[in-house]
């Protein structure tokens, strides 16, 4: 008797032991599903990584899709070492389609919004796994993704954003549909479009050093335009986007400054407007109002 009664303490006590190191390991287990990037006791600040697109203007195109599965930002370290470099903060790491031609005219979708480690970040890399056009006729192009399913589409953040402790820092990446799917063939040929090239273009805007400006395309007699381009330029082009059926337009992320606008349609003389203020963290209107072009003396 007393020699099964010490089996059954032994056999209690390696049981509540075996608990232990069971508790010991889930804990562990849990600890190591936080963000790996966050250290101990590290000041943290909240960013949010919104996306928007400046739209492809083909009228056969209903869906532009991207698959992302994976996105990080780079945090610039003054004594960063030489063999790894600045460190990388993984900000989303899920698969998830988005159609980019629904991200128009002021339209965002927040990819990101998460307590990260408080510092500069000057670099995003965004994974794509896949990418597509689908047509209003319902055939489907699939365009291949250049290094973007390995290495991330690298986009540089000009100014760095800086994250600081309690407060919120937030990101734009401006995807341009209009440059990144290319079309190869001709919509005005026999042949008619043989598919797409994927090149993709996008900007990283830091909104809390950035503007936005919208308004409205119409004609002299207050008419709305759809589908007119309207375009900003700073020594160059720096985005594209088109007026929508009701005639009005936005453009995010544009830095301070004073730029050249215009705004064309077939049709009409195109207009270019000097001297649009831009001021951060504030909303520019600039209106078009667009004249016939003059067929007659051509």
């Amino acid at each position: 008797m007393r020699f099964k009664k010490l089996m059954r303490q032994k056999k209690t006590r390696l049981s509540l032991l075996m608990a232990a190191v069971v508790t010991i390991f889930a804990v562990a287990s849990c600890e190591d599903n936080v963000n790996d990037d966050l250290m101990p006791g590290a000041d943290t600040g909240k960013l949010t990584v919104r996306m928007t697109d400046a739209p492809l203007n083909i009228d056969l195109v209903d869906e532009a899709n991207v698959t992302i599965t994976k996105i990080e930002a780079r945090q610039v370290v003054e004594e960063a070492e030489e063999d790894t470099g600045n460190p990388f903060i993984t900000l989303y790491n899920q698969t998830e389609t988005y159609n980019l031609l629904e991200l128009r005219n002021g339209v965002t979708e927040t990819l990101v919004d998460m307590e990260i480690p408080t510092g500069d970040y000057d670099l995003i890399r965004l994974y794509v796994d896949e990418a597509s056009l689908t047509l209003t006729n319902g055939q489907t192009y699939d365009v291949k993704v250049p290094s973007g399913q390995s290495t991330g589409i690298k986009v540089f953040i000009d100014p760095e954003i800086q994250v600081e402790g309690g407060l919120t820092s937030e990101l734009l990446l401006d995807f341009d549909v209009s440059k990144s799917f290319v079309m190869k063939g001709n919509l005005n040929t026999p042949a008619g479009v043989k598919g797409f090239n994927f090149k993709p273009v996008i900007r990283a805007v830091n909104k809390t050093t950035a503007g936005r400006i919208d308004g409205m395309v119409t004609d002299t007699a207050d008419a709305a335009l759809n589908e007119a381009a309207v375009w900003i330029e700073k020594d160059t082009v720096i985005t594209t986007t088109y007026s929508d059926s009701t005639g009005s337009y936005a453009i995010l992320g544009i830095k301070e400054g004073t730029y050249d606008m215009y705004a064309a349609k077939d049709g009409y003389d195109t207009l270019k407007v000097s001297g649009v203020e831009v001021t951060a963290g504030n909303k520019t209107t600039q209106n078009f109002e667009l004249m016939p072009a003059d067929t007659t003396s051509q």
